[in-house]
């Protein structure tokens, strides 16, 4: 229960669920959004166990989240929510047991107010929570992690079949952190961002987003909390659709970043038409299962969600580390050791992928997730 600036209460409903803590304590993201459910947060606690096992990182699986939406909501009425719900959750939750972070509708702002309430509670600063500000105990780079993870990976398929970023034209989704983060890791290595969207529809610049143009839709974002279509009002090179995804715009790469299933089969084979030769799911989950067919069956390397965002976890598996340790370390070691993180889960689905066709890297990407976590699970007696 919340209350409103109205002085009305209000009732939402949240969830944790823990999955399997057999090499780490449960690790997985919180989310506030209206689509929330009990069956979506099993299914994404299940994925990130292997996620989190393919970062070598000792880290188990869980996600949890409510069906409170922040959108239209107040700083006052966010707060109060959160410090509401984070009574509830912390109980349940630890450095050493379960250790939440953010996901869709849960920032920074988010973070600190539950990390506030935790502390409030228990009497400890502890690194109970991922994905904090800087000032209380949270990592550089972390903002960057996913975003820049993907692209890395995405990079390193092309590498592995002797090919590069450089000239290629790249259609992502979303405009959030992920979003904007991987256009700028984009840019930096010589490719072409071309599309961002939100809820409202997508943008398109033909020649690539400038790195002026890309900060200033990161402002327009986390700082004033506007709508993408503004940005076509801002720069001229910048065209706005309405209601629509950004899969019909013709492209080499695609990097979808915004949310679950938003990515059909019908999608696929227009993306597929227009060019289309690979895929890093950079949100968790969204292609559905007949774009995946799809994309697999047309030959398209297609990078999973599980190893693609790992970076994001994994950053926040090193925030525990340094939460730990009491230490902080700087950017450029962290993303040293992100680029590293991103080669070696690469490698791991290299090498449980392999196949005739090549590498299935959706293949990979499973067994190299499920054998460290099976062998843990077989060493502790648990059959």
């Amino acid at each position: 229960p919340w209350t409103d600036d109205e002085g009305h209460i209000r009732t939402n409903r949240g969830w944790r669920v823990q999955f399997n803590s057999a090499i780490g304590p449960y690790k997985g993201g919180i989310r506030f959004h209206p689509s929330v459910n009990q069956s979506i947060l099993k299914f994404l606690g299940f994925e990130q166990t292997f996620k989190n096992s393919l970062t070598g990182l000792p880290m188990g699986g869980g996600k949890g989240g409510t069906n409170f939406n922040p959108k239209g909501k107040s700083d006052l009425e966010v707060m109060r929510f959160c410090q509401s719900f984070m009574t509830e959750l912390q109980r349940h939750i630890g450095e050493d047991t379960d250790v939440p972070a953010g996901d869709i509708g849960v920032g920074a702002r988010e973070i600190g107010y539950m990390f506030g309430q935790y502390k409030r509670i228990n009497n400890k600063f502890v690194g109970v929570l991922t994905g904090k500000g800087l000032e209380f105990g949270g990592s550089k780079m972390r903002t960057e992690a996913t975003g820049y993870g993907a692209v890395f990976f995405a990079n390193n398929m092309l590498q592995h079949v002797k090919d590069s970023l450089e000239g290629k034209t790249v259609l992502i989704s979303g405009s959030g952190n992920v979003a904007t983060h991987a256009a700028e890791k984009i840019l930096s290595l010589g490719g072409k961002p071309i599309t961002l969207s939100d809820s409202g529809g997508f943008i398109h610049c033909e020649q690539g987003f400038s790195q002026e143009q890309i900060d200033w839709i990161k402002e327009l974002k986390d700082v004033k909390r506007g709508r993408i279509s503004e940005a076509a009002i801002e720069f001229q090179n910048v065209s706005f659709t309405e209601n629509a995804k950004p899969w019909r715009v013709s492209a080499n790469i695609a990097i979808p970043s915004a949310t679950q299933n938003e990515i059909s089969g019908s999608d696929a084979n227009t993306m597929i038409k227009n060019g289309i030769n690979l895929v890093a799911e950079a949100a968790n989950m969204p292609c559905d299962q007949e774009a995946v067919d799809s994309f697999v069956e047309a030959g398209v390397k297609f990078g999973p969600a599980k190893a693609v965002n790992a970076g994001g976890v994994g950053v926040s598996g090193l925030e525990m580390s340094q939460n730990s340790a009491r230490i902080a370390w700087d950017s450029d070691h962290l993303a040293n050791l992100l680029e590293t993180m991103m080669k070696d889960i690469h490698n791991s689905c290299v090498e449980f992928g392999e196949s005739e066709g090549g590498i299935n890297y959706l293949q990979g990407a499973n067994i190299a997730g499920f054998v460290k976590v099976a062998d843990a699970m077989l060493a502790y007696g648990h059959v």
